[in-house]
C-alpha cells in the first residue's frame, strides 16, 4: 500500500509539474517572436515526453499487478524463501540460490508467463532492477497473446 501511495504522490507531483512547463512553453510561444517560439516548442516537447513515460510507466505496474492478483488467486505466487542479513537485507547467496531455481523454471516452460512472473521476482530480490522490468514486461505479453 505505500508503494502505491508513493507513486500516487509521484505521478501528482509530475503532471503539476508538465503543466507548469507546458505553460511556459506557450508563454514562449505566444510572445511570437522566431527565437521564442522555437524554445517554446522545444520546452512543450519534455511535457509529452514525460507524460508518455508516465503513461506507459503507470500501465507496466498496472499489469503487473495484476498478473500479480491472477497468480495470487492460483496459489503460484513465488514464497518469500530468502534468508536475511540481521539488517533485513537479503542474503546474496540466497537471492542466488532461487535465482538458479526460477531461471530453470523459465528454461523449462519458457512460454508460461507464470515462469516469467516469477523469474522477474528473483531478479528483483536480486537487485537486478533491468533485467526484473525485462522479465516482467515478457510475463504481461505471454499473459496478452494466451488470452
Amino acid at each position: 500500500m505505500r508503494a502505491k501511495i508513493s507513486y500516487a504522490v509521484t505521478a501528482a507531483v509530475l503532471v503539476v509539474y508538465f503543466v507548469l512547463v507546458g505553460s511556459r512553453g506557450v508563454l514562449l510561444i505566444e510572445t511570437g517572436t522566431p527565437l521564442t517560439v522555437t524554445f517554446g516548442v522545444a520546452v512543450l516537447i519534455l511535457p509529452v515526453i514525460g507524460v508518455w513515460f508516465l503513461w506507459k510507466n503507470t500501465e507496466f505496474v498496472r499489469d503487473a499487478n495484476r498478473l500479480a492478483a491472477l497468480l495470487d488467486a492460483e496459489g503460484g505466487l513465488p514464497v518469500d524463501e530468502l534468508k536475511r542479513l540481521p539488517s533485513g537485507r537479503v542474503d546474496r547467496d540466497s537471492a542466488d540460490e532461487v535465482f538458479a531455481r526460477r531461471k530453470a523454471e523459465t528454461e523449462d516452460a519458457p512460454d508460461d508467463w507464470r515462469s516469467w512472473f516469477r523469474l522477474a521476482v528473483a531478479y528483483h530480490d536480486a537487485r537486478d532492477t533491468p533485467r526484473a522490468r525485462k522479465a516482467m514486461q515478457r510475463a504481461i505479453a505471454l499473459h496478452k497473446t494466451s488470452h
